[in-house]
């Protein structure tokens, strides 16, 4: 009887050491990290509420999104994302709707006359 409750438990402590092994490699596989190419023409797009703020805040709501970071010197959009969820194309169209070029991808115009002066170019 023992040795049935032994063998048991070594059965039980393989099968959940496998599953907690394959929970991390698909979790793994669930990242991606977009960097997009934009205009950050202030240099406090971190702490700026309408800058900074507003692209955290907005890209935070995507499906798919994990994590947000800018990188003001490179002027980039860094995202990690969920690839089954979603993909550059619709981060790109969703930083275009905040008012930001995203690459190829042109701020929506609305969107960018919105922006305080600190955040435009004044080429559109």
């Amino acid at each position: 009887m023992k040795m049935i409750n032994f063998c048991k438990n070594i059965m039980l402590l393989l099968f959940f050491t496998l599953a907690t092994i394959n929970v991390n490699a698909q979790t793994t596989k669930n990242k991606e990290i977009a960097i997009i190419k934009t205009n950050i023409f202030c240099n406090h797009c971190k702490e700026c509420e309408t800058c900074g703020g507003k692209i955290e805040k907005g890209l935070a709501f995507e499906k798919g999104v994990k994590k947000v970071a800018i990188d003001e010197k490179e002027m980039t959009i860094i995202i990690t994302y969920n690839p089954a969820k979603t993909n550059p194309e619709n981060l790109k169209k969703a930083i275009s709707k905040l008012g930001y070029d995203a690459d190829d991808v042109k701020g929506d115009p609305d969107a960018y006359s919105k922006l305080d002066e600190c955040c435009k170019s004044g080429k559109h």
